[in-house]
C-alpha cells in the first residue's frame, strides 16, 4: 500500500500489526472485498481489482487466482468473460448469505426478545449443532433457547417465545449458558487495533486507496468478530460490554473512511458494463443506518 502522507505512513504501520496479530485468509478478504465493495455496485467486479486490492494487505496474484477458483467450485462466485478480462460475480445462494451478513453488520439493532425452540422429528442433533452456531444454547439435546431474531430453516420445530423480567435472573441465567468471555476478548481487540486508526485518521485525510485498503480491514475484523458473538440482547449484557464501544467505533470509523474509500472504488474498479459507480443507493443506505450507531 502506497503511503501519501504522514498520516497514510503511520495508517500503513497499523495495517502491518493488524495483520500480524490477526493474518488473513485470501478467499476470506475476497468475501469481504464482495460484500463491502462489489454488492452494493452491481455485483459484478474484474479480476484485477481484486488482485489490486489483495496486494495492499500482502496477499499475492497467485493466492488470489487460486481462492477464486475455490470459490468458484464451492458455487459462491460465478465467472464470466468479456474479451480478455475476467469479471466474477456472486452466486444467488452466497448474494443471500452476504444481504443477510450485511443486515446484522450495518443494522445494528439488537433483538431484545427471547424464544425456546424444541425440535422435534429426526436428526435433532444436526440441527441442534445449527442453533449453537447461531447462538442458541442448548438446555437438552433438543431444547434450546436464544435471541428471537432468528427461527430454525426446519419446520420440525416448536417455537415458544419467552421473557425476561427480572435482570437479575436473566443475568445469573445467562451466566450459566453463554460464555461471553472469548466474545468480549475479541471485541477488545478489536478496539486496540482500530481506535488509534480512528485517532490517526482524523489529524489528516487518507490517500483514497489507503482508506479503501483500511476499510476493509475494518469491514473484515468487525464482521469476523461480530457474526461469532451469539448477539444476545442488550438487556442480557453488561453494561460495560465492548461490544457495545466496538459497534459505535466501527461506524464512526466507516463513515469517516468512506469519501476517500468510495471515490478509489469510483475511479478504480470495473465491472464488463464499465466501472462501479462510486455512490449508489444501497451504500447510502449503509451509512445513513450507520448514522445514529456512531454517536
Amino acid at each position: 500500500m502506497a503511503a501519501g502522507n504522514g498520516a497514510d505512513d503511520r495508517v500503513t504501520e497499523r495495517v502491518e500489526d493488524i495483520l500480524v496479530q490477526t493474518p488473513l485468509k485470501a478467499a476470506g478478504f475476497i468475501v469481504t472485498i464482495y460484500g463491502d465493495v462489489v454488492e452494493p455496485r452491481g455485483g459484478v467486479v474484474w479480476i484485477g481489482n481484486l488482485i489490486e486490492t489483495c496486494a495492499a494487505v500482502g496477499i499475492s496474484e497467485t493466492l488470489v487466482r487460486t481462492a477464486v477458483s475455490r470459490l468458484v467450485a464451492a458455487g459462491q462466485l460465478l465467472g464470466e468473460r468479456e474479451g480478455r478480462r475476467s469479471y466474477y460475480r456472486l452466486s444467488r445462494a452466497a448474494g443471500s448469505e452476504f444481504a443477510s451478513a450485511a443486515r446484522i453488520i450495518f443494522g445494528g439493532v439488537p433483538e431484545e426478545s427471547w424464544q425456546l425452540v424444541h425440535l422435534t422429528g429426526a436428526e435433532a442433533e444436526e440441527r441442534m449443532q445449527a442453533l449453537e452456531r447461531a447462538g442458541y444454547a442448548r438446555l437438552d439435546p433438543r431444547l434450546a433457547i436464544g435471541p428471537a431474531r432468528q427461527a430454525p430453516a426446519s419446520a420440525d420445530a416448536l417455537i415458544l417465545r419467552a421473557d425476561s423480567p427480572d435482570p437479575k435472573a436473566l443475568a445469573a441465567f445467562v451466566e450459566a449458558y453463554w460464555n461471553l468471555a472469548p466474545h468480549a476478548a475479541a471485541y477488545r481487540m478489536f478496539l486496540d487495533q482500530f481506535a488509534p486508526v480512528a485517532r490517526l485518521a482524523q489529524t489528516r485525510a487518507l490517500a483514497p486507496a489507503t482508506a479503501l485498503t483500511m476499510r476493509l480491514l475494518l469491514i473484515h475484523r468487525f464482521r469476523t468478530v461480530l457474526l461469532h458473538d451469539p448477539r444476545l440482547p442488550a438487556a442480557a449484557l453488561p453494561q460495560d460490554w465492548p461490544g457495545f464501544e466496538a459497534r459505535r467505533l466501527f461506524a464512526a470509523l466507516y463513515r469517516h473512511l468512506s469519501p476517500s474509500a468510495d471515490g478509489h472504488i469510483g475511479s478504480s474498479f470495473i465491472s464488463g458494463s464499465g466501472p462501479l459507480s462510486a455512490v449508489t443507493e444501497d451504500t447510502e443506505k449503509r451509512l445513513a443506518d450507520l448514522e445514529t450507531q456512531a454517536a
